[in-house]
C-alpha cells in the first residue's frame, strides 16, 4: 500500500469517527438538554450552573432511579432531534406535550399547568387581545404560544405575526415598540418582568398546557423516570419543588400533584 493511498484510508476513518452520532449516556448519566434561560424553570446561575424547577425535577427524579444528570444548554428547537437521534436522553425547557409532538417523541406524566399569556408595554395601549386587530405580535420560534398567533392570526386580525429565537428577544422587542403584543407562557413572562420594566401580562389564554420530560420513544428510562415522578407527587417532594421556585404550593387539582401515567400518542 503506498503512502498517499494509506493517508487516505486513515483520514477517511477519522472522519467517519467524527461523524458518528454521539452516544448519548455514560454507565450512570442522564443526558439532558435544556434551554438555557428559561427563568425560573431552568438557567444558568452566576457561576455558569444550571438551576431552576425542572432542573430539581429531574435531577431528584434521576437520582430516584440510581443516576445523575449531565445537563447540556441547547436552543429551543434542536431540542426535537436531539432526543430522537440519542445525542441527549432527555429534553426539559417547559415543553408543553401536545397530541403533535407524541407522534414522534415521548413523554412523561405532567408536572406543571401553564397558561399562555399575553404581555404588552405599561403604556395603556394595548389592554388585551381585542386590542391588538391590526397591530404586530410575536412569539418564540417553534413554541406552542408562537403556532398559537400563527393559528388564530385571521381570526384576531393581527397584521404580522414574527418570530423570535428566544422568549426575551420578543419582549426585548416589546420593550422597543417593535411589536405590539408577545404571546408566552405567563410564569415565564411574569418572571422576566422583575427584571425587565415597563411591559405586563394584559390577558390570560387557557391553553390546557401542560409540561413534561421529553425523552426518544425508545428510551429505556421513561416508564422509570415516570415512577420517580409519582413517587415524588405521593410523597410531597413535587410541592416541595414547586414551592421553592414559584412561592406557593399548587393546586391540588393540578399535574404538579396528581399522577399519572406516561401519556399515549
Amino acid at each position: 500500500m503506498n503512502v498517499t493511498r494509506r493517508s487516505i484510508l486513515i483520514a477517511s476513518a477519522v472522519a467517519g469517527i467524527i461523524a458518528m452520532p454521539v452516544i448519548a449516556n455514560a454507565e450512570g448519566v442522564l443526558n439532558v438538554g435544556s434551554y438555557p434561560n428559561n427563568p425560573p424553570f431552568e438557567f444558568k446561575n452566576a457561576s455558569g450552573v444550571f438551576e431552576g424547577f425542572e432542573i430539581d425535577i429531574v435531577t431528584e427524579a434521576a437520582k430516584r432511579i440510581g443516576m445523575t444528570v449531565s445537563i447540556v444548554g441547547y436552543d429551543f428547537q434542536p431540542l426535537f432531534p436531539a432526543t430522537n437521534s440519542g445525542r441527549i436522553d432527555a429534553a426539559i425547557s417547559s415543553i408543553t406535550i401536545t397530541k403533535e409532538r407524541l407522534v414522534s417523541q415521548a413523554f412523561t406524566q405532567p408536572y406543571y399547568d401553564s397558561a399562555m399569556g399575553i404581555a404588552a408595554r405599561d403604556d395603556g395601549a394595548i389592554n388585551g387581545l381585542a386590542d391588538l386587530k391590526g397591530k404586530i405580535v410575536g412569539s418564540h420560534s417553534g413554541s406552542t404560544s408562537h403556532k398559537w398567533l400563527v393559528d388564530n392570526k385571521d381570526k384576531y386580525e393581527f397584521s404580522e405575526v414574527k418570530s423570535y429565537n428566544s422568549p426575551q428577544d420578543a419582549l426585548l422587542d416589546l420593550s422597543a415598540g417593535r411589536v405590539d403584543g408577545v404571546t408566552s407562557d405567563v410564569p415565564n413572562m411574569e418572571y422576566a418582568f422583575t427584571k425587565m420594566k415597563g411591559m405586563r401580562v394584559v390577558e390570560r389564554i387557557k391553553s390546557g398546557e401542560q409540561y413534561g420530560i421529553m425523552m426518544a420513544k425508545s428510551s429505556p428510562y421513561l416508564g422509570k423516570i415516570n415512577e420517580a415522578l409519582t413517587a415524588m407527587k405521593k410523597d410531597g417532594t413535587m410541592q416541595t419543588i414547586h414551592k421553592k421556585w414559584f412561592g406557593t404550593n399548587a393546586p391540588e387539582q393540578s399535574s404538579t400533584v396528581l399522577e399519572a401515567d406516561v401519556p399515549k400518542g
